[in-house]
């Protein structure tokens, strides 16, 4: 079978078939090996993992810039702090993994691993903090947690451990700074999802919904191309809840002890399934420059007369962009170059250049753009300044490809017989009051789930539900 035949043979499912595209994807390019015998744990293929280390260290990098501070706590919560909380718990009840033996030994308190790590944290936090001095703490780590999902799970999206969660902790003296708090964790994250080129809705989630122990909750949702929201950031006011669990106080400037506040926010890996998905094509991955691990690969088209000539160029092209601080890659190998061009589109590397006996003496390279598939001949004297620039192209394509599957997966509606007994395959948004009673009643008519509503103010419109003035515009949709 020749290479043609093979290509034909593995080619990947057209992507409007998503769950059977996204599943093989994730498979072929190299992202999770998704055989592990134990159900929602999957191992980071090296090509994976890479492109998991370039995403977390850019958002290791915004939050080192904002006077955070890495960490690391212990994977293992003992019972006696972690069923302080009551609503924390109930939220994560039926979630967690308890380890109860230490080999053959009944352990004397039961363990729990790690679902989420406020009851970790915080009785850490009250030996850390006695006066105002000592304030504010902003923290972040990166961990494993786990949680028994019983819905069916999927490669970075739904799993039962969670290999790349990272999450921030922030104490404070007031309410006010710790809502100001809220607000920078907000835009950190909005920085964050621009640099891999993924829009999103930042949305409150409605209060019979928000974090378990929180105030409030604001969700960073984006829309994946068969319609549904995934969630991919979650921050969270946490006011005094924990505090008050926890005894966690700091001595004022008057000497007054009093409660302190708190804010959490975090992501997990579910942001690279988002950026898998919303770039991806027919043909594989499509990676902004960024976060991909080969920025430039370079194709050398080689003739029997002139083999040496075309490697030597090759290499030179190649030691000139690695020394300029680009990820390129020179595939010498024996395959043909159209196995070549295949294999490198799948892998979602961002340019391809293309060298041969023609290019040598016209001083030129074939380059290839991997979102456009537009193809061009370039004059080697501006190499490095055209492939920056072609670099920068593709991060304003993929956000504005990104920007156009957001707006054209929303549709408006203030009349509730549009959406009766309608199969919607996208997000809606719809006029609704903030009353839990309305909330379950559209969910109940749509058939969707109530994600929250944006955080722009309105003017007042009737609730689609009871009519009463609102000005909340709240999302529905199939969720992940």
């Amino acid at each position: 079978m020749n290479n043609n035949e093979n290509q034909k043979k593995n080619k990947l499912p057209e992507k409007l078939e998503f769950n059977l595209w996204y599943n093989d994807i994730i498979e072929r390019a190299g992202i999770m090996d998704i055989r592990y015998p134990i159900k929602g744990l999957y191992v980071w293929y090296p090509f994976g993992f890479k492109i998991r280390g370039l995403v977390f260290s850019i958002i290791k990098k915004l939050m080192d810039s904002t006077d955070h501070e890495e960490v690391l706590f212990p994977t293992l919560i003992p019972k006696t702090e972690f069923m302080k909380e009551a609503l924390h718990i109930q939220g994560f009840e039926k979630e967690v993994y308890w380890i109860t033996k230490g080999g053959n030994t009944k352990l004397d308190i039961d363990l729990a691993l790690r679902p989420t790590s406020e009851t970790s944290i915080y009785p850490i936090f009250k030996l850390w903090i006695r006066s105002h001095i000592d304030l504010p703490i902003k923290i972040y780590q990166i961990v494993n947690t786990f949680r028994y999902e019983t819905k069916s799970t999927k490669p970075l999206i739904r799993l039962r451990e969670i290999t790349s969660f990272k999450e921030a902790h922030t104490v404070h003296e007031t309410e006010y700074q710790s809502k100001l708090q809220i607000k920078k964790a907000i835009n950190i994250y909005n920085k964050f999802f621009s640099l891999l080129c993924i829009s999103t809705l930042i949305i409150k989630r409605p209060s019979w919904d928000k974090f378990p122990g929180s105030d409030y909750t604001i969700a960073f949702d984006t829309i994946m191309p068969d319609g549904k929201s995934l969630q991919i950031g979650t921050v969270h006011n946490l006011g005094t809840n924990f505090s008050k669990t926890y005894d966690i106080k700091y001595e004022d400037k008057n000497g007054i002890q009093k409660y302190v506040f708190q804010t959490c926010y975090g992501i997990s890996e579910r942001c690279i399934a988002s950026l898998i998905a919303i770039h991806g094509d027919n043909n594989g991955l499509v990676l902004p420059p960024n976060i991909a691990p080969i920025q430039v690969v370079i194709i050398p088209i080689v003739s029997k007369l002139e083999k040496n000539n075309i490697y030597n160029e090759c290499k030179r092209i190649y030691y000139t962009l690695k020394k300029n601080n680009i990820r390129v890659y020179l595939d010498d190998s024996e395959q043909r170059p159209g196995y070549k061009y295949y294999k490198w589109e799948l892998k979602g590397v961002c340019l391809r250049l293309e060298i041969g006996s023609s290019e040598i003496k016209e001083n030129t390279i074939i380059l290839v753009n991997r979102s456009t598939k537009t193809k061009e001949k370039i004059n080697q004297k501006n190499l490095l300044n055209i492939i920056n620039i072609k670099l920068k192209e593709e991060e304003k394509i993929l956000f504005s490809n990104s920007i156009k599957l957001l707006k054209e997966n929303i549709s408006y509606h203030d009349n509730i017989d549009d959406i009766i007994n309608k199969n919607i395959r996208s997000v809606i948004k719809v006029p609704l009051c903030d009353s839990e009673k309305c909330g379950v009643e559209i969910e109940k008519i749509s058939k969707l789930t109530l994600l929250g509503h944006d955080l722009k103010d309105h003017y007042y419109n009737n609730c689609i539900v009871c009519k009463n003035k609102t000005n909340y515009i709240f999302y529905l949709s199939k969720k992940y």
